[in-house]
């Protein structure tokens, strides 16, 4: 007969591991359930609110860059000299314009002008960088330059100007504006999103007002186009040269 015998001390050892495993703390295990149940919540919320974070960001987006642009129509004819022998407006050269006002920005369209001279153009003033982009659509080239805020209306005035000439025609007078390009940008991002996005894969150049360069000017080389807008109750007729 074979007698088999036990470690009493490895047996009790086994048996205390069984005990422990079988006997753990139920509130224990309960603290661990509740913590693992709560950190799947927060990471739960958390998600929600990157997918409701995105969503209205990007919805916003889309309505900013989707949505129909409201655009407002106005004309203004206009005269170098108080004339008062003319007496009917549409004798007089006549200049049409588009605004569209967003986020602090006038976007003005000025297309070929019919009854007088000057070239296609958007003019875009942004308030929040006080600068003045002029694109002309005939050379497909920018020119930047401080905002005049002198001159150029607010966004709110001047879109309750072209409130008045939509209701309309408006008889004006004519300034003469003087521009001198100086040096060319190379990044167009430094302008802003606005005006980086309309000069973005143009040639794009600094102007200064003649009035403000000291020296003698040489006129007879430059190469020189004329704009004609409004962004205020007159017309101006902005000369950019290049030398």
């Amino acid at each position: 007969m074979v007698k088999i015998a036990f470690n009493s001390a490895l047996a009790q050892k086994a048996l205390g591991k069984d005990v422990l495993v079988n006997e753990k703390d139920p509130e224990t295990a309960s603290v661990y359930r509740h913590e693992s149940s709560t950190g799947r919540c927060l990471l739960t919320l958390l998600g929600l609110a990157f997918i409701l974070t995105g969503l209205i960001v990007g919805g916003a987006c889309v309505y900013r860059y989707f949505t129909p642009k409201k655009l407002y129509h106005g004309a203004m004819h206009f005269t170098e000299m108080d004339n008062e022998d003319i007496r009917e407006p549409y004798y007089l050269p006549r200049i049409d314009e588009e605004v569209e006002i967003r986020d602090n920005v006038a976007i003005i369209n000025i297309p070929s002008p019919h009854f007088s001279n000057g070239d296609p153009a958007y003019i875009l003033h942004d308030f929040q960088q006080k600068l003045t982009a002029y694109l002309d659509l005939t050379l497909h080239t920018c020119f930047i330059i401080p905002l005049n805020t002198s001159v150029v209306m607010p966004p709110q005035d001047l879109l309750d100007l072209f409130m008045q000439l939509m209701s309309g025609s408006y008889k004006t007078y004519l300034v003469h504006e003087d521009l001198v390009v100086t040096e060319r940008i190379d990044d167009v991002d430094e302008l802003g999103f606005y005006i980086g996005r309309l000069c973005d894969g143009k040639e794009t150049y600094r102007m200064q007002r003649r009035s403000e360069i000291s020296g003698i000017q040489k006129r007879s080389a430059e190469d020189c186009f004329t704009i004609r807008h409004f962004e205020n109750k007159f017309v101006t007729s902005t000369k950019i040269c290049k030398a």
